[in-house]
């Protein structure tokens, strides 16, 4: 019996992404808006009802749970080994809500401000579910955020961080890298 939950390769690459590697599920569920900015390295899944949209990077190894909305209107970049858990949501721009400019992606441009920058996960990061990372974040390697945290400020390596805010909780092991391949 087969699994007719994932895309087969032929509809992964009708998609038009800009590159693709090896070994990727994505589920049926999964919207993609400007494929062509997005690029998938090997061994990636991404779940039921994941939105990836805008400038995106995804290195190799790397897990995009159920109800993920990735926004890379100004980037994001996830390195190697790392994931996103359910219902987490990545903004690399926001909209401008001083009052200065309406908001709406319906309106002139000469009415609007989007303000943001990348979103960098570097290697062996984690986000917990339900957490939500704001624009212009570094994530640096080995973090991880517990979950529905709130990351408005860049995460050192190899720590654990909680919060709403973010902040930090406790060093993590590196233990881990004994699997690296």
């Amino acid at each position: 019996m087969s699994n007719n939950s994932f895309l087969n390769s032929d509809e992964i690459l009708k998609i038009g992404f800009k590159s693709i590697g090896e070994n990727i599920q994505i589920s049926r569920k999964a919207s993609f808006y400007n494929p062509s900015g997005i690029s998938i390295g090997n061994n990636v899944r991404i779940d039921d009802f994941a939105i990836l949209s805008g400038e995106i990077t995804l290195g190799s190894y790397i897990h995009i749970s159920a109800y993920v909305a990735m926004y890379g209107t100004k980037g994001i970049v996830m390195d190697d080994y790392s994931g996103l858990s359910p219902r987490v949501t990545v903004f690399s721009a926001t909209d401008d809500f001083s009052g200065e400019f309406m908001i709406g992606p319906l309106l002139p441009k000469e009415c609007i401000s989007v303000i943001g920058g990348k979103v960098h996960l570097k290697k062996y990061v984690q986000i917990g579910s339900g957490s939500i990372v704001m624009p212009n974040i570094t994530i640096d390697e080995g973090a991880v955020t517990g979950a529905m945290t709130l990351v408005n400020k860049n995460l050192d390596p190899w720590t654990i961080n909680v919060g709403v805010p973010v902040r930090f909780y406790k060093e993590r092991k590196r233990d881990l890298l004994k699997y690296e391949f």
